[in-house]
């Protein structure tokens, strides 16, 4: 039997008082659907969103969903006029006894309901914008950009909640880990169509990279075929003039053919000039240590950077990352201990907030008025690496067209936001680059670029970032700041910090399981050097452990059924304290045995 797809969108064409959006879109969102929604800043994923979601209204064609089924848009500036607090606009539409869902989705989100929406941050809002959501657990979820002004915690809380859900979702987002994890397909805008593949995120640049290569090639032999037929018009049409024209008319179809290809968005020209050399060692932190009334941020603490350094700082929101960048570059004072900054520094700055755009200027003012960018008695000219450059140039490098010039900051998407601050930035030398969340918002295309960049770049990097893969292809240096103000070094990024915080941990539980062990009496030892109590736990522990995984499967399959909340939720408390139960005995159990194989190997 067929399946009754959740949403169907039947030849949309929209238009915002230029070139078409979209111009005869269809497309079908299945039930279960785990789709990743993907396409350069600005092809238009968020307004397709929007469309699928109905706030916006398309010129022609049809949104048709299925009967019953409701559809929920995350937005990324969520409008949260006329609520108190972040917990009524998250729970509006909620009845009182479901408020606990919402409750649950700020506790892994990590954002307070009680907070009112006047004093709450942008983050703060979108967190709740995305609570709601996953509270409501529409049939059809559409997240936009989910994961920004997540942590890495709370990205993971995100990927179990998603992981098991029954309900189809479809995902915009730069994080490549996160893609990777949960989509099973991939809807790719380009130039105003759709293509759809039945393969995740992990399946994608293989697949734009060959259907770029064909397109290549088939304008390629396209244009050969246009050269061949114009030398024949030239040279024998007068001859056969009457008997020909049909070809010549193919002729000038081919032509039009060619015309009317549009062609791809190529990369922006970004570079780094790191300028003159700064001293090898960039800067000395001894002893630095931070805190705000009760609450410590930083106990003492040393790092040393050397020049060609690229250190990420990874850790929870709030836990004091940014300020430890900022003590470490000299813009706040530790509360004890010293900072000695190297010679010849050059800083360029990446803020998260993206304070250094006003939202009101236009992009030429954004630059032009920048002091450090502007040309003596050129208005229409900046200074992009030592070198005067028309701003609109300089604009076309990083994407925009000549239209957008004019128009003010609070008119551009996330990406193109970060794109021109990235602009601002890469306009000057610098030899030591402070990026905090610099891959917010940006395209998977413009983030290769920049890891590229980077990789080539001859000065220093410090890195505030949530985005796991981004970690791994640029930092060699890793600071985890957990939490209670401690901040430990760790070689390589995310995943050999993950490997190696894994490895201390099990050290530790060995150390403090010899510590605490019963000595034994009068017990025979066998040649392994266990004793036989101990040998006959090693024997029994694998059916133990079995025994645990199968009842944690069980748990989390009846935890998968997503009306359990609403319907028993006295039964799904006592399920989730159970799985919270096994999964602690398992970890006690598989920590046991390796201590016991340690010791027998001996």
């Amino acid at each position: 039997m067929a399946r009754v797809p959740l949403l169907q969108l039947n030849e949309i064409s929209l238009t915002f008082g230029g070139d078409p959006v979209f111009d005869g879109l269809s497309l079908v969102a299945q039930p279960g659907d785990r789709v990743a929604l993907v396409g350069r800043n600005g092809s238009g994923k968020s307004t397709l969103m929007k469309v699928m979601g109905g706030l916006i209204e398309p010129d022609r064609g049809e949104v048709i969903a299925g009967p019953g089924v409701s559809v929920g848009y995350m937005e990324q500036d969520p409008d949260l006029s006329g609520y108190a607090t972040l917990g009524d606009f998250a729970s509006a539409g909620l009845d009182a006894s479901e408020m606990y869902k919402v409750e649950r989705a700020g506790e892994g989100l990590k954002f307070d309901p009680a907070r009112p929406v006047e004093t709450a941050s942008g983050g703060e809002r979108r967190r709740a914008a995305l609570a709601r959501l996953m509270a409501d657990a529409p049939d059809l979820m559409l997240l936009d950009e989910p994961t920004n002004h997540l942590d890495i915690e709370a990205i993971a809380w995100l990927e179990s909640e998603l992981k098991a859900t029954r309900k189809g979702f479809i995902i915009i987002s730069h994080d490549r880990a996160f893609l990777r994890e949960l989509t099973r397909a991939t809807l790719w805008i380009d130039r105003g169509s759709v293509r759809r593949q039945e393969k995740g995120f992990e399946a994608f640049e293989a697949w734009r990279d060959e259907t770029w290569d064909e397109e290549d090639t088939q304008r390629h032999k396209l244009n050969r075929k246009i050269k061949a037929e114009a030398r024949w018009a030239v040279e024998g049409i007068s001859a056969r003039r009457k008997r020909n024209q049909g070809r010549v008319r193919a002729l000038q179809e081919l032509r039009s053919e060619r015309a009317s290809q549009i062609n791809r968005q190529g990369a922006a020209a970004m570079a780094l000039d790191a300028g003159p050399k700064s001293g090898r060692k960039v800067m000395e932190a001894t002893g630095i240590t931070k805190a705000y009334g009760d609450k410590v941020i930083l106990k003492p603490f040393d790092l040393t950077v050397q020049r060609g350094d690229r250190i990420a700082l990874v850790g929870p929101n709030g836990v004091g990352k940014t300020t430890l960048l900022n003590m470490l570059i000299g813009r706040e004072e530790p509360d004890t201990g010293t900072i000695k900054l190297g010679t010849n520094l050059e800083l360029a700055l990446f803020d998260q907030a993206r304070d250094q755009l006003d939202p009101d200027m236009s992009l030429w003012d954004s630059l032009t008025g920048d002091p450090e960018m502007r040309v003596s008695g050129k208005a229409d000219q900046i200074m992009v690496r030592g070198h005067p450059k028309h701003v609109v140039g300089y604009l076309k490098e990083f994407l925009f067209d000549e239209g957008q010039a004019r128009a003010p900051v609070r008119s551009l998407s996330g990406g193109e936001k970060a794109r021109l601050l990235l602009a601002k930035i890469m306009a000057r030398t610098s030899n030591v680059l402070v990026l905090d969340e610099p891959t917010n918002d940006l395209d998977v295309e413009t983030l290769d670029l920049l890891q590229d960049l980077l990789s080539q770049y001859d000065g220093t990097v410090l890195l505030v970032s949530h985005d796991r893969d981004f970690l791994d292809r640029v930092a060699v240096t890793t600071i985890a700041m957990e939490g209670d103000g401690k901040a430990t070094v760790y070689a390589g990024g995310w995943s050999d910090y993950i490997a190696q915080r894994q490895q201390d941990d099990f050290s530790q539980s060995v150390v403090k399981t010899k510590g605490s062990a019963p000595k034994v009496r009068d017990e025979k030892t066998v040649k392994s050097g266990l004793s036989f109590t101990e040998k006959h736990r090693l024997e029994t522990l694998p059916a133990e452990m079995e025994r645990l995984s199968a009842e944690i499967a069980k748990l989390e399959d009846l935890m998968s059924d997503p009306e359990l909340f609403t319907r028993e939720p006295v039964k799904f408390q006592k399920a989730t304290d159970a799985l919270i139960q096994r999964n602690e005995k398992l970890q006690e159990a598989e920590e046991e045995w390796l201590m016991l194989e340690e010791k027998a190997s001996e």
